[in-house]
């Protein structure tokens, strides 16, 4: 028995027809602005999480401040954290899903809606009947012939006015029926910049003492196509790095002279950068963050200079100290203790029972376990962070056409509508925003014609 199709007719329009079904039923619930204001809630949620869960730190850093018990608000803990990508938010599929769709949502909108509605304002039509204006939200009939005049005070107060015999059709302020497409575009260029940057971009921190080339290589953080973004025809010769000290001895500020150089040595850029003043080239900007004391000059007697490196010492939060130890036999059998805090402050040495033996400052002399021991320098070494993130341009052009567009909104799509018949002058107009403002002009324009008349 052969089934008759007609008992189904939504299952066989829809198996005849999906692409009207993906344009009836699918294309208007992406484009709802109910889902575009959820997702926009969603992100700006996921954003702030971001900011304030500390990003691509070690395992050890979430263990120790989201541990298990206690939790943080009694569910947060760092197997949760790291189980939703909390960690990485903005790299997580879940997250560039979400903006995938809502951009999904912003052309959809454009097209179906915003590029129609423009259209449809750049059309116009007369009115032929004096029915037709008792639609309109401001009309009104006065008894003059005065058409003439009515099309120069129009035209006077910037609007485009169409006429045919009788029939007056007059428009202006279409830029407003531009501006949301527009706003709409800068927002996916904002997107499309965020989504580039995070899949391409990198963040690294290098820790380097005065004197050295370094190439960017200890990476912390990085999108999954991030490889060719990371530099390999350049490298960075950190000519010195100082300290400025205010007069109580605290630091007053960092400084680093940087210089770009090629992979022969030749250099292609330098800049003196300090904390809120980086180093920009090539997409690549690195800023002044940290800094350390990497090694120390010292001859004894009339060595050699010997250049021996410091490391920095658990202090348990109580301050920044690194130290090393100096021979002052040929054969390592005695030497002393050196410690520092600062690159200009008093260098602490202790001898091998662990009491202070005497202390000194760059470029001093003293006498320790029957050698003179003279301090040379005190190497710094600069902490830089370096990020490179090319969807930068994107959201910046994105941002500035976001402000143009807001301020093109708001300009007042006007529209009016006049019919000269049998004696009588009809007139009617309409208008999507500042109403009152309209009604004002319109009034100002009825009073010309009667002064005029």
């Amino acid at each position: 028995m052969t089934p008759n199709n007609t008992s189904y007719p939504n299952l066989t329009n829809w198996l005849l027809t999906p692409q009207k079904f993906i344009r009836k039923e699918i294309l208007p619930l992406i484009a709802d602005l109910r889902l575009a204001i959820i997702l926009l809630l969603a992100i700006a949620v996921f954003s702030i999480s971001g900011t304030v869960i500390e990003q691509g730190q070690n395992l050890e850093y979430y263990k120790s401040n989201y541990p298990e018990n206690p939790a943080l608000f009694g569910f947060l803990t760092w197997k949760l954290l790291l189980a939703l990508g909390l960690d990485h938010v903005y790299r997580t599929w879940w997250f560039l899903s979400i903006l995938i769709l809502f951009a999904t949502s912003l052309t959809t909108c454009t097209f179906i809606r915003q590029f129609p509605a423009l259209k449809a304002a750049q059309r116009w039509k007369y009115y032929d009947k004096p029915s037709q204006f008792q639609k309109l939200a401001l009309s009104t009939q006065i008894p003059t012939e005065n058409l003439n005049t009515l099309e120069t005070l129009l035209q006077k107060r910037r609007y485009k006015v169409f006429r045919e015999g009788e029939k007056i059709y007059a428009r202006k302020g279409i830029i407003g029926r531009i501006g949301p497409i527009i706003v709409h575009a800068s927002m996916l260029l904002i997107l499309a910049g965020a989504i580039w940057g995070t899949m391409t971009g990198f963040m690294a921190q290098e820790l380097v003492p005065s004197g050295n080339t370094f190439q960017i290589e200890n990476i912390i953080d990085s999108g999954p196509w991030a490889a060719g973004q990371v530099p390999k025809d350049w490298a960075v010769h950190v000519n010195r790095f100082w300290i400025d000290y205010t007069p109580d001895g605290t630091i007053d500020q960092f400084y680093s002279d940087l210089s770009v150089v090629d992979k022969q040595g030749a250099e292609l850029d330098r800049q003196t950068i300090y904390v809120n003043k980086p180093l920009r080239y090539k997409g690549v900007t690195m800023y002044q963050t940290d800094w350390g004391i990497s090694a120390i000059k010292v001859q004894i007697n009339n060595s050699p200079i010997f250049q021996l490196p410091m490391a920095s010492l658990d202090t348990a939060g109580k301050g920044r100290l690194w130290g090393t130890w100096i021979p002052t036999k040929p054969d390592l059998s005695a030497g002393v203790s050196l410690l520092a805090k600062d690159l200009q402050g008093t260098l602490l040495i202790y001898d091998t029972t662990g009491n202070l033996a005497t202390t000194a400052r760059p470029g001093m002399s003293v006498q320790v376990n029957g050698v003179t021991l003279k301090i040379l320098d005190v190497i710094g070494s600069t902490g830089l962070q370096i990020k490179a993130d090319p969807g930068i341009p994107m959201v910046y052009l994105g941002f500035g056409l976001l402000m143009l567009s807001v301020m093109m909104s708001y300009f007042s799509h006007s529209q009016i509508w006049a019919l000269q018949k049998d004696g009588e002058l009809y007139i009617g107009g309409r208008t999507n925003r500042a109403q009152v403002a309209f009604e004002r002009e319109v009034i100002e324009v009825l009073d010309t014609m009667s002064a005029k008349g």
